[in-house]
């Protein structure tokens, strides 16, 4: 895993590897008897490493994160039954908190320009939060995310990016979509896993 160097640990994370997986585990469970009536995106094999990350994230931060966001609003101290009050009400891919501060999005891209804007009233206001926006590889390619990558930097912003590599958009493995990936920026959180749970849902689909 990949940290940048001018970040230092802050924050000593009370959630443990085996909690998280049996936050998904129940997750799974209660979807599987269909009283979660939306998409869910679940997560598995990358606990170790967001607890890492997370180590470096204030409870004071902004979190941005994608569809794929349970284990990132535990991390941030979204509670267990806040969160699965969330999911059960359909809101999986888009849970919202004020307190903590975490926003997600299942438009892919969709977090980055208001991480960005986030990242840039801060600043403004000359307060001492930090912005941490998770996004998957397949983003990392977009347009969008180089935009604001591009303006952060020039402008100095609190905003920082983490790279969920798991090489597939949906199904669709990056490198063959890209005919290769592009190099990983120095600043930039970024680890690879392999997921191990479908793209959504809990068992096999049918995809065309």
């Amino acid at each position: 895993m990949k940290i940048p160097k001018n970040l230092t640990r802050v924050n000593k994370v009370k959630i443990s590897i085996e909690e998280l997986i049996d936050f998904e585990d129940k997750i799974k469970k209660i979807y599987e008897t269909g009283k979660i009536l939306a998409p869910i995106h679940l997560s598995k094999g990358n606990e170790k490493e967001l607890i890492d990350i997370f180590s470096y994230i204030s409870p004071n931060d902004w979190v941005f994160s994608s569809w794929r966001s349970h284990y990132h609003a535990l991390l941030h101290g979204i509670s267990k039954k806040k969160l699965t009050e969330i999911i059960l009400n359909g809101k999986s891919m888009g849970v919202i908190t004020k307190k903590p501060k975490f926003y997600s999005s299942s438009i892919v891209g969709g977090s980055i320009p208001i991480a960005l804007g986030t990242a840039l009233a801060i600043k403004k206001n000359k307060q001492k939060e930090k912005v941490f926006c998770f996004i998957g590889d397949m983003t990392y390619e977009t347009g969008i995310f180089h935009e604001a990558y591009k303006y952060s930097r020039n402008f100095k912003l609190p905003l920082h990016f983490v790279v969920e590599d798991n090489n597939l958009s949906t199904n669709t493995p990056t490198n063959k979509a890209w005919n290769k990936k592009s190099s990983i920026k120095k600043d930039i959180f970024y680890y690879k896993y392999k997921r191990q749970l479908p793209h959504h849902g809990t068992g096999n689909w049918v995809l065309f």
